[in-house]
């Protein structure tokens, strides 16, 4: 199937992970790819070789998704080789989990930098785009602890909730230009990550959700390319999540 034929898609934080399987499976759907990450390095490489041998174009960036004038030169940059941008995937992000008592200035203002205004920096840059072009999906990579809080990872839930408040209004902002809005929350997906914690924390974990395994950076990438394209285009507003029924 080719579902995204013909659009462009741009990625944030893709060197690895969600993001990479967002990328790549975007991309065997046949949208060409634009991507960012904060550096270019082998990961970038590979990645920009792993698309070229799908068939489509695609090409890597480093920007500092939390600078707002580094998203403006990029997206200036992606547009003037790609023509265009249909899809927009927020995904950059990091964590720095604490409990609140423990919890830095420096680990509070972090979270909300690259997870919650990375998304503001895109999405007002490249809606200027999709605007002009009456059309676009927006989909933003919040998570399930923003849709129900976890112990220790109060910056990292504020930042993931705050994006299905930004996502909600966003979609009520630019439905009337054609341009949907949605999150996805993924919940416990194996990553290089997630591969760090300990066997018995992992066990933990799966044994919560009732599909009784972690989701994989695929499972993610595929809600993404049905949100990506016309199958989804009466769905706006909404939040997805991809967790195995782990929360309802």
């Amino acid at each position: 199937m080719n579902l995204l034929k013909g659009k462009v898609a741009l990625v944030t934080g893709a060197n690895r992970g969600i993001g990479r399987a967002i990328a790549l499976g975007m991309a065997k759907e046949g949208a060409d790819i634009a991507f960012t990450d904060l550096a270019i390095d082998d990961n970038t490489k590979s990645l920009e070789a792993e698309l070229a041998a799908l068939g489509i174009k695609g090409k890597g960036y480093a920007s500092n998704a939390a600078s707002y004038e580094e998203t403006g030169k990029v997206v200036q940059e992606i547009v003037a080789e790609f023509g265009t941008v249909d899809i927009l995937v927020n995904n950059a992000g990091i964590t720095k989990d604490t409990l609140l008592m423990r919890m830095t200035e420096e680990q509070w203002d972090a979270e909300i930098n690259v997870n919650l205004k990375t998304v503001f920096n895109f999405t007002k840059v490249v809606q200027m785009v999709m605007l002009k072009a009456k059309s676009g999906s927006i989909i933003n990579i919040s998570s399930v602890v923003g849709v129900a809080g976890n112990a220790g990872q109060a910056n990292y839930s504020a930042s993931k909730a705050g994006i299905i408040g930004f996502t909600k209004s966003i979609a009520k902002e630019v439905g009337s230009r054609n341009i949907r809005c949605n999150a996805l929350a993924p919940g416990f997906i194996i990553t290089e990550m997630t591969g760090k914690l300990p066997d018995d924390v992992r066990e933990a974990w799966i044994k919560a959700i009732p599909l009784r395994r972690g989701g994989t950076p695929e499972d993610v990438a595929n809600a993404c390319i049905f949100l990506g394209s016309d199958l989804s285009s009466y769905i706006s507003g909404q939040v997805i999540n991809v967790c195995g029924a782990m929360q309802t």
